[in-house]
């Protein structure tokens, strides 16, 4: 049951945070042209068939490191929000820090054993 849970909640806040994240770049990009957010200052070359890119857009240092932030984030909020979900609805233990990554590296090291035992057991065949 709880698996089925994280699983929805997990989807959900990727959905969601993503659709954020388009949200924030567009109003960012917006802010920066002063045009409309339906145009956002895009610019595309004819024979251009990739990404959008605008004239300022995120080409900076600072805008580098907005973009790893807003690619990186979802996926790390997701994971804070199953990790307070088990903290508190599954082990039910207190909120701290260290209670709410517990068992982080045994899952690691979980699972680079059952990798390895596979590795050899493939070999063994």
């Amino acid at each position: 049951m709880w698996l089925g849970i994280c699983a929805g909640v997990f989807l959900a806040s990727q959905i969601l945070l993503y659709d954020v994240n388009i949200y924030l770049a567009d109003l960012l990009v917006s802010s920066d042209s002063g045009k409309d957010v339906s145009t956002a200052g895009y610019e595309r070359d004819l024979t251009s068939v990739g990404d959008r890119k605008n004239q300022e857009g995120f080409q900076t240092t600072g805008g580098t490191f907005l973009s790893v932030f807003m690619e990186l984030m979802p996926p790390l909020v997701g994971f804070l929000i199953l990790a307070v979900i088990r903290l508190k609805f599954v082990t039910k233990e207190s909120f701290s820090v260290p209670n709410l990554f517990s068992g982080i590296s045994e899952m690691v090291a979980g699972a680079a054993k059952g990798a390895v035992d596979s590795v050899k057991e493939g070999v063994k065949k």
